[in-house]
């Protein structure tokens, strides 16, 4: 039985079987011994958190949690967090460890762009400058269009990027500059991705017949956001019923249903 009075021997045994006994039964010593604080965090690198400080300034020690656990980069000394090795090692197996990295490596394209190469959403956590930098923007919007939401304001006015952005994800249409959710060609491309995303385009182009139609062809819902449109145009209404295969009540106002026109075509489109 492993209690607070085993002999180290015990309690590095203990840990091989189950790395989790470094917490129930290891004290202070036992924390600071490094043979027996990596045998725990190689399996389970998160444990770094329950070594002494000493050992969180480690490099090996650190080296075999973050392999394990990338994250784990948040529990090193700030020594270690500026330490590239250690970060890359960390970033690579877990692109979010970015977070926990010194400036200066928040800072560095090579480590950023690597990050942002596994999970584009890690943009959130690059310096200022990076996240001004195309290169490292593009990159970030082709794997997730909503890292648009952290690039510099000035990317959200450049067409070439939005549209990568809402090519990954339509709903990136959010993000955009006033100017961009006003383009047609944007948002088209924003609504073929997700028809929904035409909540975000301007006030024109959502009552744009065109533009409405297509959104509706990827997802009937779109109609919502164009109550004009599904008002007083027959076809969008229609299109909206036949492409969501629903019933007449989730599109239209109590006017519609009281409109003898739209009844008739619509119990048409039934029975076509």
């Amino acid at each position: 039985m492993i209690d607070e009075n085993s002999t180290r021997e015990e309690v590095l045994e203990a840990v091989k079987q189950d790395s989790c006994n470094l917490v129930y039964f290891g004290n202070d010593n036992h924390k600071n011994d490094k043979e027996i604080v990596i045998e725990a965090v190689k399996n389970i690198g998160y444990l770094l958190v329950y070594a002494s400080n000493e050992l969180k300034n480690d490099k090996d020690v650190v080296l075999v949690a973050v392999r394990n656990c990338g994250v784990a980069l948040k529990f090193a000394s700030d020594n270690l967090k500026n330490d590239k090795e250690v970060v890359l090692v960390a970033t690579s197996q877990d692109p979010y460890a970015l977070q926990f990295a010194s400036n200066k490596f928040r800072d560095d394209k090579e480590i950023v762009l690597q990050s942002i190469k596994q999970d584009g959403y890690v943009l959130r956590y690059a310096s200022d400058n990076i996240r001004d930098d195309k290169v490292v923007v593009l990159e970030a919007v082709r794997r997730d269009g909503a890292s648009l939401l952290y690039a510099s304001s000035r990317f959200k006015c450049d067409k070439k990027v939005v549209l990568e952005a809402v090519k990954e994800d339509g709903f990136a249409l959010e993000f955009a500059s006033d100017n961009l959710r006003d383009d047609k060609e944007v948002v088209l491309e924003a609504v073929r991705q997700n028809g929904v995303s035409l909540e975000f385009a301007s006030d024109k182009l959502r009552n744009d017949k065109e533009l409405v139609l297509e959104a509706i062809e990827i997802d009937a819902w779109a109609a919502y956001y164009s109550p004009e449109l599904l008002k007083n145009d027959s076809e969008v209404f229609l299109k909206a019923i036949r492409i969501g295969n629903e019933t007449i009540s989730p599109f239209s106002t109590d006017k519609i249903r009281t409109h003898k026109k739209f009844m008739l075509l619509f119990n048409e489109s039934k029975r076509s």
